[in-house]
């Protein structure tokens, strides 16, 4: 395996994006629930509901810090291993992301800042807005990036000219099947992601008897509503994309003759790329199947916490499997994009570009030294992110990084110097 620099490379690649997609996934299943429940709470003028925003806006910001941080490094790999692929679709391919770095990311990050050191410093509706500019282009950024991964499955909008592809169809490309579908089916999907990481940490402290204002109730019942009805739009939205997969997109003959496509796929394959697709398909199935059974189990659940009041013991023990429930989407997030990336090989663009082709040569030792070194710094950063999500999880609403300081006229007055 290390002999063999593309491996290597897809390897790295897939590695280090999986890990940078779980982060984002919760980014963009939480911001929807802080936004309503801060728009809640300022309509209500009710600080102890703001103080339920905080506690989650504290488990947003972490998880943030980690997506933004591996976004950066998964873009720097992107342009340093696969110079081939830039070299022919740099101006059609690299334009979506360009747009998500300079329209979404750096407002989203912007504002984030503003709502992060706004508290009390700015009037609620102006730091409500703050918030909403942040959901809305975590949003744009994730479908800008979804664009780009869409037209590497579908490439259309774009002519080859001496070689290189230049963009002729801006709208093509937006209104691309392979990126509408996906984007719906990764929205959906992150909103369950962010509705059972709610019910799992609102189930910790339930157990516990840590319910300040009613605030792991409510989450408990918005994590228990979205079990049930998300998982059908999700698996919706996902199969509508099987269409795709064995369609020829219809630039298909502007680099290669049907025959010279039909030989090189003839030609590639594997039985590690075939051990990897059919995984990440049961996986991903076998995942959504225990998903559609979670919906009503939760719902059972919270039917009967308040009548098994009095028996905390048994309603514990119905608690305690929903603190193991994130994974499930998890996993079924990650063995889809592995499904969707491995049944596309031995493309990069699917019809004008292998992947052979698009990644950067380098020697055996190179490409191994990368792959230490990225997965490695990767494995620590993911790992120290989610000991941080659970411990502030744990921690509850006065212990997370946004927390509410206690009031000014209770601190210590600051001496007062004369010169």
């Amino acid at each position: 395996m290390f002999d063999d620099p593309l491996l290597l490379a897809r390897l790295q690649f897939a590695l280090t994006a999986a890990t940078h997609y779980v982060f984002v996934a919760l980014t963009l299943g939480l911001a929807p629930y802080i936004l309503v429940g801060q728009l809640v709470a300022t309509v209500r003028g009710d600080r102890r509901r703001m103080a339920s925003v905080r506690f989650w806006g504290g488990l947003y910001l972490v998880n943030y810090g980690m997506g933004v941080l591996s976004g950066l490094v998964m873009e720097l790999q992107l342009a340093v291993n696969w110079t081939g692929l830039h070299a022919v679709f740099g101006y059609s391919f690299a334009a979506p992301l360009a747009l998500e770095t300079m329209t979404a990311f750096f407002v989203e990050s912007t504002f984030l800042g503003l709502w992060i050191f706004g508290w009390d410093r700015m009037g609620r509706w102006a730091h409500l807005a703050c918030f909403a500019v942040v959901t809305g282009t975590a949003y744009l950024s994730a479908w800008w990036v979804l664009v780009a991964n869409g037209f590497l499955r579908h490439p259309v909008g774009f002519e080859i000219v001496d070689g290189v592809a230049h963009l002729t169809d801006p709208v093509a490309l937006m209104a691309n099947p392979a990126a509408l579908m996906a984007f719906l089916h990764i929205i959906t999907g992150a909103l369950l992601l962010g509705a059972l990481v709610v019910g799992a940490t609102s189930a910790h402290h339930l157990i516990r008897g840590n319910d300040p204002d009613g605030m792991f109730g409510r989450g408990l019942v918005y994590a228990t509503v979205m079990a049930c009805v998300m998982p059908l739009p999700v698996a919706a939205f996902g199969g509508t994309q099987f269409a795709l997969f064995g369609q020829d997109p219809p630039t298909s003959g502007l680099t290669y003759t049907a025959g010279e496509i039909e030989a090189i796929e003839a030609a590639s394959g594997g039985p590690l790329l075939t051990a990897a697709n059919t995984a990440g398909e049961v996986l991903m199935f076998t995942a959504w199947a225990l998903m559609f059974l979670l919906g009503p189990a939760m719902l059972v659940v919270l039917l009967l916490r308040r009548p098994l009041g009095r028996l905390p013991r048994l309603r514990n023990l119905l608690l305690a499997p929903l603190l193991i429930t994130p994974v499930l989407p998890y996993l079924a997030s990650v063995a889809g994009w592995v499904f969707r990336e491995t049944n596309r090989q031995p493309w990069a663009v699917v019809h004008h570009l292998t992947t052979a082709d698009a990644v950067t040569p380098m020697a055996p030792g190179m490409a191994a030294a990368s792959f230490s070194f990225f997965t490695g710094a990767f494995a620590v950063l993911a790992a120290t992110t989610s000991w941080l999500l659970v411990r502030y999880a744990r921690r509850g609403p006065g212990g997370g990084p946004l927390a509410e300081r206690p009031a000014d006229a209770e601190e210590p007055a600051a001496p007062v110097t004369s010169f």
